[in-house]
């Protein structure tokens, strides 16, 4: 089984990338995934990344979470990408993982699957959490779903979702092997 992070252009890097380089570190099988045609794909800063798949070669039932980077236009991208809008409803009612970061979070509650969860996002975006229970921590779990509010909490998130499929022991222990808040 695998995590399957998704990446639009106009993704925000180090959203994208700091969860596949955490959950990779922690042993964890994470693919990188185009949600077009193309195997390279650039973040909103110009920053252009290599992905192991594209939309159409990935097989969800290998896949055990997905995860979405923000940024913009990347977060509208992902929400226009309607194979991935449809795995994304699919996961929910399958209560399999869905985790969504910064602008992100707002695919989810425009899909309606936050209604009565509690989920976070880019400060000023709330009101698009739809039927939502907003929080402001840094990352939030509720159930199956998984929600961080920026760029500056991607660590925050990276290891939540580490702690989610590893256990929490082996997210502590990554915590401490990359200095992160000592």
């Amino acid at each position: 089984m695998a995590i399957a992070v998704f990446f639009a252009e106009g993704f925000e890097e180090i959203e994208g990338l700091t969860v596949v380089d955490l959950t990779r570190r922690a042993g964890i099988e994470t693919w990188m995934v185009s949600v077009s045609k193309d195997k390279e794909v650039t973040g909103s800063h110009g920053i252009t990344a290599a992905m192991d798949k594209t939309l159409e070669e990935v097989d969800f039932q290998q896949v055990e979470m997905i995860v979405l980077p923000g940024g913009m236009p990347g977060t509208l991208n992902l929400g226009n990408c309607r194979v991935l809008t449809e795995q994304i409803k699919a996961f929910h009612e399958q209560k399999k993982y869905v985790a969504a970061i910064c602008a992100a979070p707002t695919v989810l509650g425009k899909l309606g699957i936050l209604r009565g969860e509690k989920a976070c996002c880019y400060p000023g975006m709330e009101e698009q959490l739809e039927g939502a229970l907003v929080g402001f921590e840094p990352c939030i779990c509720s159930g199956h779903i998984i929600t961080s509010r920026g760029m500056g909490t991607a660590i925050d998130f990276g290891l939540q979702i580490v702690a989610l499929v590893k256990g929490e022991e082996e997210a502590n222990k990554l915590a401490k092997a990359i200095v992160y808040q000592e």
